[in-house]
């Protein structure tokens, strides 16, 4: 009697199986294990999200700001950096509004400024306007402005508008864990940090002029 166990078709058939249920079995680890590796998007409400709207709108002032300045600065040191910070938080702008579709988030939100802050509502001043942003009346201000004018109300608003803005980013350096937003949180700390000690550099020198 010929014992099945050992012939050579049960013995195909069940390593064929066994390949085929060991494959089965990897994929459905590997399924599972990328399910828990893969980062959730941040919610609608989370401190990520917040800091990517509030922080592209504090950006669209400091980009108005720097335009003005490279068109109307007296000082070419002036005019250079003016267009570089539009140019920088321009492309910024553009990575944090990819971040919110990439999320599946609105670009806007009815949510009150800083609301992504712990006591953020205290930090805007008259309800609406984040750290270190100027007022309407002070950009109509620098947008009038000619000659060594323009130079002076542009490095000191955006000495004040470069320390608000690394106000918001200390905020969501403690507040999220998403990668993305750290990353570009720390450049723009380290950016804007730099640009401050130019900026009070020039404020002296253009003084002496």
């Amino acid at each position: 009697m010929t014992d099945v166990g050992n012939s050579p078709r049960f013995s195909t058939r069940g390593l064929a199986l066994s390949v085929a249920l060991a494959l089965l079995v990897g994929l459905a680890i590997g399924f599972g294990v990328s399910r828990l590796a893969a980062p959730s998007t941040p919610a609608d409400d989370s401190a990520a999200a917040g800091f990517a709207r509030d922080m592209s709108t504090h950006h669209a002032q400091a980009v108005a700001m720097g335009m003005i300045a490279a068109k109307k600065g007296l000082a070419p040191e002036v005019r250079t950096l003016g267009e570089d910070i539009a140019l920088t938080q321009q492309g910024q702008i553009g990575i944090m509004s990819q971040w919110l579709r990439d999320w599946s988030l609105n670009l806007n939100s009815s949510a009150k400024p800083m609301a992504w802050m712990p006591d953020g509502d205290k930090s805007a001043l008259n309800g609406n306007l984040m750290p270190g942003m100027a007022t309407p009346q002070e950009m109509t201000a620098l947008e009038n402005a000619s000659g060594k004018t323009v130079d002076t109300l542009f490095l000191e608003m955006m000495i004040k508008h470069h320390l608000g803005g690394v106000h918001m980013v200390d905020a969501v350096l403690t507040a999220t864990d998403d990668p993305d937003v750290l990353w570009l949180a720390k450049g723009m700390k380290t950016r804007q940090t730099l640009e401050i000690s130019e900026m009070q550099k020039l404020q002296t020198t253009l003084a002496k002029r």
